[in-house]
């Protein structure tokens, strides 16, 4: 393992298995802090990748913390270390900007507001493997983004509501969402089909929803996306073990505003509607087994998409954290 990098604790971590979650990497000890350099960081991550893919397998979550990553450029150039393959946003529902090469907002709908827990786009077909946070400028005070492991909601939803879970895995779920033709950034589905899509041709925009699986009705100011049926529960092959892969409590909880009712934002593959009080058991069981950590400038966040769920909390603003979705 390089001099540089050392796994360090924080207090919100938590035990699964005795491995810690998330993983936490600060620099060395050894190195003197003038040494500390960006360069040094980004040749770190290359020549230690198989290192760091291994702790992000164990983990699921890997938070790098105290290292000099002082913009957004910055950012870019720790992304591009770790040579993974760019996914463009297409399809998803958060409004979001495009930053520098791979870079952009994380969901920028407003600070009162939760973001629920979520597989990022596990209700479209082509899906982040990884993706990466970084903050550019940490909350005044809230504004966490709390992880939660997929597989332990799954166990522990199994346990508690058998039936259910049961129902999932035969029928899967059925998404369902409103759009307006431009974006609504009062919104945290606010995404219009043009930038849901990536275009201004209606034709355009039909033929990428198909390749998504997805079906769209054209309405007086906007569209209607339907999706799915597609599954609930995935099986992590990597990993040998079921987990929660799908946005299911973010729908029912979350995609309200003017456009959206979330109760018939999601239903099962067969119509039926989910029972509330067992979608919102689901969150409490998200909630419990969550780690949320205060973030600090310079903090980037790797997290395996088909391990860990992540939200964000409400928050008083300044706050700027950026994303990078990867393949």
């Amino acid at each position: 393992m390089a001099e540089l990098l050392l796994e360090t604790r924080i207090p919100e971590q938590k035990q699964y298995e005795s491995k810690p979650f998330p993983a936490v990497i600060s620099p060395s000890l050894s190195i003197p802090i003038p040494a500390l350099s960006l360069p040094l960081l980004t040749q770190s991550i290359r020549t230690q990748k198989p290192y760091l893919d291994s702790l992000l397998h164990e983990s699921g979550a890997v938070l790098f913390r105290g290292f000099p990553v002082n913009s957004a450029d910055d950012f870019n150039d720790v992304v591009e270390a770790f040579g993974f393959d760019e996914l463009p946003y297409v399809g998803g529902a958060a409004p979001r900007t495009s930053v520098v090469g791979r870079v952009f907002t994380a969901n920028e709908s407003p600070p009162d507001q939760k973001i629920p827990f979520h597989h990022e786009m596990a209700q479209v077909p082509e899906f982040p493997s990884k993706l990466f946070f970084y903050c550019e400028i940490e909350p005044k005070s809230g504004g966490e983004t709390p992880i939660v492991l997929s597989h332990i909601v799954y166990e522990r939803m199994k346990i508690a509501h058998p039936e259910f879970v049961q129902r999932l895995e035969e029928h899967g779920l059925v998404y369902v969402r409103v759009l307006g033709e431009e974006d609504d950034p009062s919104s945290p589905i606010g995404r219009g089909w043009k930038s849901t899509f990536l275009t201004h041709d209606k034709n355009v925009a039909e033929l990428r929803a198909a390749n998504l699986g997805m079906k769209l009705e054209w309405t007086e100011d906007g569209a209607k996306t339907v999706m799915g049926p597609i599954p609930a529960i995935k099986y992590d092959e990597s990993r040998n073990r079921k987990v929660w892969f799908n946005s299911m409590v973010a729908a029912y909880t979350g995609w309200e505003d003017k456009r959206n009712d979330p109760t018939k934002a999601v239903m099962f593959g067969d119509g039926m509607a989910l029972p509330k009080d067992i979608v919102h058991d689901c969150l409490r069981i998200l909630e419990e087994e969550c780690v949320a950590f205060q973030w600090q400038r310079g903090d980037v966040l790797l997290l395996d998409n088909w391990a860990v769920l992540h939200s964000r909390r409400s928050f008083d603003p300044p706050r700027r954290v950026l994303a990078s979705l990867c393949k």
